[in-house]
């Protein structure tokens, strides 16, 4: 036995269980598993009859659980013989864990979000006494659960990091830089347990320091979802969040898998909410079945607190009636640099590209699929059940070149000047040229109109005053009338994407 902070402990217990069709009205069962096990010589420990009293399950010394079987089999022969008693059995590997708490329903809630579902409880109500049975793999995360709600004691979060790249490389600094501020200020305590890529992992159940790029490029584990599960369950981990830095259409197949082991889910990847409706409806009802959350707030306009905004005006019963903007940090780039003056458009594209705006293949930018996939997300936030492929996308590279080899693609991209001029040349005095997606029609319905293409509009207005590689929303609804919200900044990059994922991380610590 352990005692710490009036948490007791008790290892090696086993349940016996005895079960049978109906015990409701008969009398004197309990009393006769009582005195067959005392009359063998063995301790009974928690007893708790099963709501529809149709069994008893009975806690014993481990070492005590055969005898305690074959005495009750012993006992009640004649039952099981005739059917009334149906089965009689041990679960052995068991820990007992008895605490005094009021805000046992909270510690409850938690050990559920944790996946951790007692085999036995029994509660003393009057002295708030609360004793639980748990597998012996359970004990250290049920026993941290609980010092964290009674005691105060700083709840520890573990991350599983997948992708250290731009994005989650610089995550994982801002993480290790803030993780001492956090543990004072909000008494939460993070801790990097995995980091990954496609390839392999790197694994420490104590958390990873400043060390963690050598860690990764020494280490030899290959990249396997389930043994990175395997490795939080045998470590009993509790408050485990997987974090998706990647744009992996494959590492998002693994969301469900993650969610039914207990794991709260943060993603900069747009692909997951942008699969067919049904895959994504599915994941969200299985988000409810789990008590688990995902957050994604980085997937539309990094760190501008987007997402939430429109979650929270639907919630609120607001109508919305469109939503419009300049949605990719890149392409903002590209056209306002390329509306400055007399700069080739193939020389504004490689010089969005040395500054790390767009993807390596920047045709993934310019072919308005990225600002598609955003627009999709919005749209589903509305609970519209748009596909990508209701989606009029304005693809912004020639057909001639679309396909080619990335080199080729590169090496002929002063092919896109003259296209680009004249579009610059057409415009009206003072306009510029800006690539906008557009969320309309009736909203109200089950699906939306949306857009995505090139326009051309006043410079003074809100869209033509945007600058460098900011993005820009406009959000309409039936109340504010012509008048939106507009929320503007920062659209792109590294940093701004990273601490928008740390912030979900934190939003999500908090809550847990």
């Amino acid at each position: 036995m352990t005692d710490k902070n009036e948490i007791a402990i008790y290892d090696h217990r086993a349940l016996v269980n005895f079960e049978g069709k109906d015990f409701q009205g008969q009398i004197g069962v309990d009393s006769r598993i009582f005195r067959a096990l005392n009359d063998g010589g063995i301790s009974v420990g928690v007893i708790s009859q099963q709501a529809i009293e149709n069994g008893t399950s009975v806690l014993v010394d481990e070492k005590d659980a055969e005898a305690a079987v074959h005495l009750l089999e012993e006992e009640f022969a004649e039952e099981k013989a005739s059917g009334v008693v149906t089965a009689v059995y041990s679960i052995k590997g068991l820990s007992v864990i008895g605490f005094v708490s009021e805000n046992y329903h909270k510690i409850f809630s938690e050990l559920q979000r944790n996946k951790i579902f007692p085999l036995l409880l029994n509660q003393v109500a009057s002295a708030g006494r609360v004793n639980l049975v748990v597998t012996q793999n359970q004990t250290e995360i049920t026993k941290n659960i609980i010092e964290t709600e009674i005691y105060g004691k700083p709840k520890t979060v573990h991350l599983a990091l997948i992708g250290h790249g731009n994005v989650g490389g610089t995550l994982i600094e801002q993480v290790l830089d803030s993780a001492h501020d956090i543990l004072i200020r909000k008494r939460i305590e993070l801790k990097i347990v995995a980091i990954a890529n496609s390839k392999k992992m790197a694994l420490d159940k104590g958390g990873f320091g400043s060390d963690w790029r050598q860690k990764i490029d020494f280490s030899q584990t290959v990249f396997d979802v389930e043994k990175l599960i395997e490795f939080t369950q045998n470590h009993s981990l509790e408050n485990l969040i997987v974090v998706d830095n990647t744009a992996s259409e494959e590492f998002i197949k693994n969301y469900p898998l993650f969610v039914d082991n207990g794991f709260d889910v943060v993603s900069s990847n747009k692909l997951f909410n942008t699969l067919p409706i049904a895959e994504y409806r599915g994941f969200r009802q299985l988000l409810h079945k789990n008590k688990k959350r995902y957050y994604y707030e980085t997937n539309v306009g990094a760190g501008l607190p987007l997402i939430d905004t429109i979650k929270l005006l639907h919630l609120s019963g607001e109508n919305i009636t469109r939503i419009k903007g300049v949605f990719s940090g890149s392409l903002s780039y590209i056209f306002n640099r390329f509306s400055e003056g007399e700069a080739l458009f193939s020389s504004v594209v490689r010089e969005a590209m040395e500054k790390g705006f767009t993807e390596p293949d920047p045709r993934e930018d310019l072919s308005g699929n990225d600002v598609a996939r955003k627009l999709l997300i919005l749209a589903r936030e509305l609970d519209l059940v748009n596909e990508f492929s209701d989606i009029r996308i304005q693809n912004l590279i020639p057909e001639s070149l679309q396909t080619v080899d990335k080199t080729v693609f590169l090496s002929r991209l002063q092919e896109l000047d003259e296209v680009y001029e004249g579009l610059r040349a057409a415009q009206s005095p003072g306009n510029v040229l800006r690539y906008v997606g557009d969320l309309h029609g009736d909203l109200q319905k089950e699906k939306g109109e949306l857009d995505v293409q090139l326009i051309s509009v006043p410079s003074h207005s809100a869209l033509g005053q945007l600058k460098g590689s900011d993005s820009i929303f406009e959000i309409y609804t039936e109340s504010y009338g012509e008048n939106p919200i507009v929320i503007m900044g920062a659209g792109a990059g590294a940093k701004v994407t990273a601490r928008g994922v740390f912030g979900d991380i934190l939003r999500l610590s908090e809550t847990k």
